[in-house]
C-alpha cells in the first residue's frame, strides 16, 4: 500500500462493512488513491469522513453517494438466542470475530467488538439476528471514535490471520473418499439443524404426570 493509500485508510472507520463496494477498507483506500474510486463512498464515515479523504486527495468535498447507503447513527448485531441454530455461517462472515460460538450451539455477540458491518444479517439462515441503534442522534465520526476504528482494523486482521490458518489447515488435512466442499458442509449442517428445530416446534408439551 504506498503512502496515500495508507494516511486514506487511516482516516477510515475501519467497519470493514463492504457498502463503498470494495473487500475491505485497506482495498476502497487502494482504489480511492489510485482515482478509481470517488471519496463520497462509505456511509459508516459519513459527512465527515468524506471531509477528511478530501483533506487527503485534494478533491472538493461531496455528498454521500447514495447508491453505496445512507449515514446514519451506528448499529449492534443482536442475535435472539431462541432461535440461533448454531450453524456458525455468521462466524464466517463476521470481519472482526465479534460473535462467538460453536457448532449446533447457540451464538453471541461481543458488544465491544461489533462494528455494526451488518454482513452477519444475510447470512442467517433463520433470521435470528437483528440491529440495535447504539448511537441514537449520532453518525458517522460522531457515532465512533479512532481508537474504536483503530481497535476494529487489529481485530480484521486477526480475523484474516485466523481464515488464512484455517485455509492452511484444510489443505494440509488428508482429503476423505469422497470429499465435500465447504458450501456442501455448511448446508448440510443448516438443514439438519433446520429439521431438528422443525421438529421441536411439532413436539407436543409435555404433560404432568
Amino acid at each position: 500500500m504506498n503512502g496515500l493509500a495508507a494516511r486514506i485508510n487511516d482516516a477510515l472507520p475501519q467497519t470493514q462493512c463492504t457498502r463503498c463496494g470494495y473487500p475491505d477498507c485497506a482495498g476502497y483506500a487502494q482504489a480511492v488513491a489510485a482515482g478509481e474510486a470517488g471519496i463520497n463512498q462509505c456511509p459508516p464515515g459519513g459527512a465527515e469522513g468524506i471531509e477528511r479523504l478530501a483533506l487527503l486527495t485534494g478533491h472538493a468535498p461531496l455528498p454521500l453517494d447514495p447508491q453505496f447507503g445512507t449515514e446514519g447513527p451506528r448499529a449492534m448485531a443482536v442475535i435472539d438466542e431462541a432461535w440461533c441454530i448454531g450453524c456458525t455461517l455468521c462466524l464466517d462472515a463476521c470481519p472482526t470475530d465479534a460473535i462467538i460460538g460453536i457448532n449446533k450451539r447457540m451464538h453471541t455477540v461481543i458488544e465491544a467488538h461489533c462494528t455494526g458491518c451488518e454482513l452477519c444479517i444475510p447470512v442467517c439462515p433463520v433470521d435470528c439476528i437483528s440491529l440495535e441503534v447504539e448511537t441514537p442522534g449520532h453518525s458517522g465520526w460522531q457515532a465512533w471514535s479512532q481508537a474504536q476504528a483503530e481497535a476494529a482494523l487489529q481485530r480484521y486482521k486477526l480475523h484474516a490471520a485466523h481464515r488464512k490458518a484455517a485455509a492452511s489447515e484444510e489443505t494440509k488435512a488428508p482429503e476423505a473418499a469422497a470429499p465435500q466442499d465447504a458450501d456442501t458442509r455448511k448446508r448440510s449442517i443448516v438443514e439438519a439443524a433446520l429439521a431438528r428445530a422443525r421438529a421441536a416446534s411439532q413436539r407436543p408439551p409435555a404433560t404432568k404426570p
